[in-house]
């Protein structure tokens, strides 16, 4: 397995100190604009004094009647959730968290205006493939994490060095360590072409992108601006909801007729998912992101209880196996939003970007001619049928089923995605 290193490597520090060497020799003028691109090594080091506020409030918290009903169709249910919070206030360490992410070389770079920040971890393998992984809400970098090791050397698990990668794992623009847009725009789009910028700024000429939830949105971006070097995508949450289905959900109507077995048992699922409300949270944030970012911003509970309404974020936490180590791992995260205090800048993402991203027409999904490659797994918000795969996407390149994992995949199963990524990036090198 590979160790990470705790320090940016040699390469990387070479890179830097050119940069800042060369800054010195600027006029001030273009020293400044030259000072936007330069790459800064970063590491996390919260004061101790936001973690006792932290644990403070929690332990203020002022909980709710439980729930009338014995399901989640009201919202996260009070025996689930207090004693995650209480945990959280009393018995979860931080500082474990924040020692996962200084274990790996982190950095940070302004991009259009904000500060990006990003893990980068080469492959000690020859001629890796660069790869840039995007998170999605109420995910982050933490989502990814699992599989730095098994994407950079596979050989120590169950894979071939030839299958090695180069990984580039940034922050969305509003989430976590990287900065807050002050103007409107930051849409998966212009996410795209960021991330499209950071890999030529990091030095690679040839590249691969993969993402699910809002990791697919902006992974598809990047495909339909096709940057010089982008081979191709893989997503883990593929547009592909045909204009007609996506119209009769929509309209609350019956199925379009012509469906296969399949296709129609997928939208029943669909309907049934809209139905229960399930994107009520996605709806909130799209309209009112300043209204419920001052509600989960001002409290630990709340907020907690606000990101674990995520439908895959709750099937995850209330159905995993490993219920011991799962909540300080779901705390890694939720404390990633309150510490860096973006909850509402995350929100906003919602608010930019109001589509349906599940549905081909609104993704544009015709106007992508890179390779693409999709990986269902079964415990995905909706299973993506083949068939409406290839109508999507015309140069769909890799299709495949597993049987496990579920929309949080790289968190859930890091050895199957992992091993889904070889397989599909593996004609492109």
């Amino acid at each position: 397995m590979v160790e990470p290193s705790s320090h940016p490597s040699r390469r990387d520090l070479m890179a830097v100190s050119a940069a800042a060497a060369a800054l010195s020799l600027l006029p001030a003028g273009l020293a400044k604009a030259a000072e936007d691109n330069v790459i800064r090594p970063f590491r996390v080091d919260i004061p101790e004094e936001q973690l006792v506020d932290l644990r403070r409030r929690i332990a203020a918290t002022r909980w709710p009647d439980r729930e009338i009903v014995n399901d989640q169709s009201q919202g996260i249910q009070l025996a689930k959730i207090k004693p995650l919070v209480e945990y959280w206030g009393t018995g979860y360490d931080w500082r474990k968290a924040e020692a996962k992410l200084n274990a790996l070389p982190q950095f940070m770079t302004k991009i259009d205006g904000v500060d990006i920040h990003f893990v980068h971890v080469r492959s000690k393998h020859p001629n890796a493939l660069p790869l840039i992984m995007t998170h999605g809400w109420p995910g982050s970098v933490f989502e990814l994490l699992k599989t730095v090791g098994p994407l950079t050397d596979p050989p120590a698990h169950g894979g071939s060095a030839e299958d090695a990668f180069d990984l580039v794992l940034p922050s969305m623009p509003g989430y976590g360590f990287s900065g807050k847009p002050t103007d409107t725009g930051w849409g998966p789009d212009r996410i795209a072409r960021a991330w499209a910028e950071l890999m030529k700024r990091l030095g690679y000429a040839r590249y691969v992108a993969q993402g699910g939830d809002w990791g697919s949105p902006v992974s598809s971006a990047m495909a339909r601006q096709a940057p010089t070097g982008l081979l191709g995508i893989h997503i883990n949450l593929p547009a592909t909801i045909p204009p007609e289905v996506d119209q009769a959900l929509a309209g609350g109507g019956p199925a379009p007729a012509g469906l296969s077995d399949k296709e129609r048992a997928t939208f029943e699922e669909l309907s049934a998912f809209a139905k229960m409300g399930h994107r009520s949270y996605a709806v909130m944030m799209g309209t009112r992101p300043q209204t419920i970012g001052l509600a989960i911003t001002d409290t630990p509970a709340g907020l907690a209880a606000w990101m674990l309404g995520h439908p895959g974020f709750a099937k995850w936490t209330y159905n995993s196996s490993d219920p011991e180590k799962l909540p300080d791992e779901v705390l890694d995260d939720i404390s990633l939003y309150w510490l860096t205090n973006t909850a509402t800048s995350a929100a906003r993402l919602y608010w930019e970007n109001k589509s349906n991203i599940l549905s081909a027409t609104s993704e544009k999904t015709a106007e992508i001619s890179l390779p693409v490659a999709i990986t269902v797994f079964p415990g995905e918000v909706y299973r993506a049928p083949e068939t409406w795969a290839r109508r999507a996407y015309r140069n769909l390149t890799y299709f495949h089923e597993v049987d496990k994992g579920g929309h949080f995949a790289a968190w859930e199963q890091p050895e199957l995605f992992s091993a889904e990524l070889r397989a599909a990036f593996r004609p492109l090198r």
